[in-house]
């Protein structure tokens, strides 16, 4: 019989999204092949310690009440001590140390901040571990909204217009920062630069309701984008990365229909909160399906992405126009991404072999 693939599991993380990408975890434990990967779940804590985790689906399990969270057991995770060593092993709380193998792939299932922005890919790069989806610099760029954008205007991609403010801006000048966000429009949305989930942004209708639009977004990140509303349908599709230098691959498009909310936020996302439908495959044209799949192509080969992403569209009256890319979209069974694929005719579990094999070094 041959040896399995030793898979890394990471979760958790830094970042206010910590839980998500726990319920993320959660969704992969249940559904990855048993016969084809030896799975090591390590989780991060909120506040940064990387652990040796249960692995057991469901504990990290959506719960409204009680969201999940990798909690400090005590154990310790000890990364290869340099480049070529892929052997992984683990502290217990009593300080005994025990190996936990060579890995061959790490799937790093990270939400946000100090996870899908290009620093835990630094990481691992520089240990010579291979891992799941984009490198440093497309991972980053996924992240910020501002840089994604500028990126995405450069390869000749229409984005909604916006305005980037800093922390600093806003402090000593808020009347400035409302004169020339006011060009823009509105509703407008006030997003952190880099959060994701809907974490931190708010639709704004009138201009008096910037300041406090400003301070839940300022909680996420120091720098905010205000983008002019874009009255369109929301449409999302999936990317996979080419196999062996092909071109990238692209889903059936989803819509995200809103019924009775403002926007698509964290709680209609992951909480169940009523006023969103989520509809996969979306009604399109097969010219219109065709011009999405381009497009979304495009921005995933304009930041140099690899293995995955998710593109998110407003499809108005005058074509598409990208709102935003995610480097490593929310991946439970019943996110967008995954919807997409099995629409394609992907399954959830092969969807999972399909990552983890564009990520190993022989595929």
């Amino acid at each position: 019989m041959a040896a399995k693939t030793v898979v890394v599991l990471l979760f958790g993380g830094r970042s206010s999204e910590h839980s998500i990408s726990c319920a993320t975890a959660g969704g992969v434990l249940h559904a990855i092949d048993r016969d084809r990967f030896e799975v090591i779940p390590v989780g991060i804590t909120a506040e940064g310690s990387f652990v040796l985790e249960d692995d057991d689906p469901a504990k990290f399990a959506i719960d409204a009440e009680a969201m999940p969270r990798v909690l400090d057991n005590g154990t310790r995770i000890r990364w290869p001590d340099r480049a070529g060593d892929r052997s992984l092993t683990v502290e217990s709380a009593d300080g005994t140390t025990r190996g936990l193998g060579e890995v061959d792939v790490v799937f790093p299932i990270l939400h946000g901040r100090f996870g899908e922005d290009g620093t835990v890919q630094g990481m691992l790069e520089l240990l010579g571990l291979p891992f799941v989806g984009s490198g440093v610099l497309a991972s980053a760029l996924g992240m910020d909204k501002h840089f994604t954008k500028t990126v995405l205007l450069q390869a000749g991609i229409e984005v909604a217009p916006w305005t980037t403010v800093s922390a600093r801006q806003w402090a000593q000048s808020p009347t400035l920062v409302t004169e020339r966000a006011s060009s823009l429009g509105l509703p407008a949305f006030v997003k952190p630069a880099r959060a994701g989930s809907s974490v931190g942004v708010s639709r704004v209708t009138d201009w008096s309701q910037l300041p406090a639009a400003m301070e839940v977004a300022l909680a996420e990140d120091d720098r905010v984008l205000i983008e002019e509303g874009i009255v369109g349908r929301e449409v999302e599709c999936g990317v996979l990365e080419g196999r062996a230098g092909g071109p990238a691959r692209v889903s059936v498009a989803g819509e995200v229909v809103v019924t009775d909310r403002d926007f698509y936020d964290f709680d209609a996302k992951y909480l169940g909160a009523a006023g969103i439908e989520l509809v996969c495959p979306a009604a399109m044209t097969d010219e219109q399906l065709a011009t999405m799949q381009r497009i979304a192509a495009t921005a995933f080969e304009a930041i140099g992405g690899a293995g995955l992403a998710r593109v998110d569209f407003f499809l108005t009256e005058h074509g598409f126009v990208v709102n935003e890319l995610n480097t490593m979209p929310g991946f439970t069974p019943i996110s967008m991404f995954p919807a997409c694929w099995i629409a394609s005719g992907l399954s959830y579990p092969e969807l999972i072999d399909e990552l983890i094999d564009l990520a190993l070094p022989a595929y």
